[in-house]
C-alpha cells in the first residue's frame, strides 16, 4: 500500500512538472488540458471515495513539481557570490516546497467543503486555486510568478480580457477552461456536458471580441511626440556589483550604445542599477563624459542607487532617477517592492551575524520607498508623466498605481541574475500583462534581458532580444481610454469570486 501511495505522489509531481511546459518560453498551452484535468479527476475521485487523509499532500506535491521546474533559475543568482553557493540545493528545494503550501491548502479545503456534483466541484477547484494564487501574490512580500494564466501569453486576442478583469480574474477562468475536459469523464448528466462544451468554446468568444478590439486600436489615430524615447538594452556583466568593473568604462559603453544626436530631442532610458561604484549624488562627478554628446535636447532616466541619512541611520535605495544633460537631478522614485534576500535581508540583524547579506550590494539591505507616485517631467523641451517600475515590481497585478493619469509605464530591469535561463523570458511576459491591464504603453530597458516597446494591447511593437545590446526609439503612440481594470483594480477579482460562488451553489442543485 505504501508503494502504491508513493507512486501516486510521484504521478502528481509529474503532472505539476509537465504543467510548467505551458509557460513561457515554451508555451505548450494544450498540455494543461491533460495535466490539470487529470489532477482534478484524481482529487475528485479521492474526495468522492472519502479518502481525505492525504488531502493537503495532493496539492502540495502538484505545486512542488510545478514550481521546482519553472523556478529553478532562481538558484542561478547564488552562483555570483561564492559565499552563497552552498545554499543552492537548499533554495532549489525550499522555494517550491514553500509555494507548494498554497496548492496544498487548495486541496485541503477542496476536500473539506461538502460539494458533491462534478461541475460544482470544478468551479470550487477553480475558485480555490485562483484565490490561493491571489494569496501567493500578496502574503508577506508576495510572489505572483507563473500563474496558470501565463499559459496564454502568446494569445493576445484572448488576453484582451485582462483590461476588464485583470490577471487574477482571468486566472480563475483559465483553470476552469483547462479542467473542463475532466467533466466528460466524471459527468453525472448531459447538462454538465453542455456547460463543459460552453467552457471549451469560451476562448473562441474571447478571441473574437479581443481581435475586434485590437483591430479598432490599430485603426485609431496616432499621436507623434516632439521628442524620442530611446530605450537602451545592454549586456554589462554583473561583476560591476562586486567592484570588478570600471565606472568610466560602463558609462562610456552606455553612451556609445545610446548614440545621442545633438539636434534631436531625446529621453534616454538606461537599465536598473547599471552604474557601478557611484550613487545618485556622485553621478554628477562624471559630467565631463557627457559634455560633448549631450545638450539641452537630452534627458536621462537611469536606475542608480541613492543614499539618505535619516535620524543618524544610513538608508540605501534602489532608485529610478531623472537627470538633465548636465546630470542635475530632476526627479526620482525609490523602489517600493523589494526582492527578499536579493535587495533586503529579512531578520537582517540576526542573519548578518552568521554571514548572510543581500545579494545585490555589499553594504546593507536596501530600504523601501514610501510609495509609488507618477513622475511629472516638465522641462524646457519635454512634458510627460511616467509611472516608474523597477525590475521585480512589474509582476504585481492591480497594485502598481492608483492614479491612471500618466503617459507611459517605464520599467527598468537587471535580468543578469537569471543567467541564460527561462527566467528573463518569464519576467518579460509580465510586462505584456501589465500593458493590457493598464491600457498604457510600456517601455522596458533591461541589462542582460529583453528590452521592448509594448503597446496597450500587449503587442510588442519593437524589441531587442535577450543577449543583445542596442537601442530602440519610440515617439508615435495611440491613446486608449482608461480600462475597467485600471479604474477598479482587483475589485474585479472580487466580482469573479462572487460569480464563482454563485455557480458552485447553482450547479450543486441541478440533478
Amino acid at each position: 500500500m505504501k508503494k502504491k501511495k508513493y507512486l501516486e505522489f510521484l504521478y502528481i509531481i509529474i503532472l505539476g512538472a509537465l504543467t510548467s511546459l505551458s509557460l513561457p518560453p515554451y508555451n505548450y498551452l494544450f498540455i494543461n488540458f491533460f495535466t490539470i484535468s487529470l489532477f482534478f479527476i484524481y482529487i475528485f475521485q479521492k474526495k468522492k471515495s472519502y479518502k481525505k487523509e492525504y488531502s493537503f499532500l495532493y496539492g502540495w506535491f502538484f505545486g512542488f513539481g510545478y514550481f521546482l521546474t519553472n523556478l529553478y533559475w532562481i538558484t542561478i543568482s547564488l552562483t555570483f557570490d561564492k559565499n552563497f553557493s552552498f545554499l543552492i540545493p537548499f533554495v532549489l528545494i525550499l522555494i517550491p516546497s514553500f509555494l507548494g503550501i498554497f496548492y496544498g491548502l487548495v486541496t485541503y479545503c477542496f476536500f473539506k467543503i461538502g460539494i458533491k456534483k462534478p461541475l460544482s466541484n470544478l468551479f470550487l477547484f477553480s475558485l480555490l486555486l485562483g484565490f490561493a494564487e491571489f494569496l501567493r501574490g500578496n502574503i508577506l512580500t508576495g510572489f505572483p510568478w507563473n500563474l496558470i494564466a501565463f499559459s496564454f501569453s502568446e494569445n493576445l486576442e484572448i488576453l484582451q480580457i485582462l483590461s476588464f478583469i485583470g490577471t487574477y480574474g482571468f486566472n480563475i477562468l483559465c483553470i476552469s477552461f483547462f479542467a473542463s475536459p475532466a467533466i466528460f469523464i466524471i459527468r453525472e448528466n448531459r447538462k454538465e456536458i453542455i456547460v463543459c462544451v460552453l467552457l471549451l468554446l469560451s476562448p473562441i468568444l474571447l478571441y473574437s471580441v479581443g481581435s475586434s478590439d485590437m483591430k479598432s486600436f490599430q485603426l485609431s489615430n496616432s499621436v507623434k511626440s516632439n521628442y524620442i524615447l530611446r530605450i537602451i538594452s545592454s549586456k554589462i556583466e554583473l561583476d560591476r556589483f562586486y567592484g570588478n568593473v570600471d565606472t568610466l568604462d560602463v558609462i562610456n559603453e552606455l553612451i556609445e550604445i545610446s548614440q545621442p544626436d545633438l539636434e534631436t530631442k531625446t529621453i534616454f532610458l538606461w537599465p536598473e542599477g547599471i552604474i557601478p561604484n557611484a550613487n545618485q549624488a556622485e553621478l554628477k562627478e562624471f559630467e565631463f563624459l557627457f559634455n560633448k554628446k549631450f545638450n539641452e535636447n537630452h534627458l536621462l532616466v537611469i536606475g542608480i542607487n541613492s543614499y539618505e541619512n535619516i535620524t543618524n541611520e544610513n538608508h540605501f535605495y534602489n532608485t529610478l532617477s531623472v537627470y538633465d544633460h548636465k546630470l542635475n537631478l530632476i526627479s526620482d522614485y525609490k523602489k517600493v517592492k523589494l526582492v527578499p534576500f536579493g535587495e533586503f535581508l529579512p531578520l537582517e540583524k540576526i542573519l548578518k551575524k552568521i554571514g548572510f547579506k543581500s545579494l545585490t550590494n555589499n553594504y546593507q539591505s536596501f530600504s523601501s520607498g514610501n510609495n509609488r507616485e507618477v513622475l511629472s517631467i516638465s522641462e524646457t523641451n519635454f512634458n510627460l508623466r511616467i509611472l516608474p517600475l523597477i525590475c521585480y515590481e512589474i509582476i504585481y497585478s492591480g497594485n502598481i498605481f492608483k492614479n491612471a493619469n500618466f503617459d507611459y509605464i517605464i520599467n527598468i530591469s537587471e535580468d543578469g541574475w537569471f543567467g541564460d535561463s527561462i527566467g528573463p523570458h518569464q519576467h518579460f511576459t509580465h510586462s505584456i500583462f501589465r500593458a493590457i491591464e493598464s491600457g498604457k504603453y510600456l517601455l522596458r530597458s533591461a541589462n542582460n534581458g529583453i528590452s521592448a516597446v509594448i503597446n496597450p494591447k500587449g503587442n510588442v511593437e519593437k524589441k531587442i532580444e535577450f543577449g543583445q545590446s542596442g537601442y530602440i526609439d519610440f515617439n508615435n503612440k495611440k491613446v486608449l481610454k482608461e480600462t475597467l481594470f485600471s479604474k477598479y483594480g482587483n475589485k474585479m477579482f472580487l466580482v469573479i469570486i462572487l460569480l464563482y460562488i454563485f455557480l458552485i451553489f447553482s450547479f450543486n442543485r441541478i440533478s
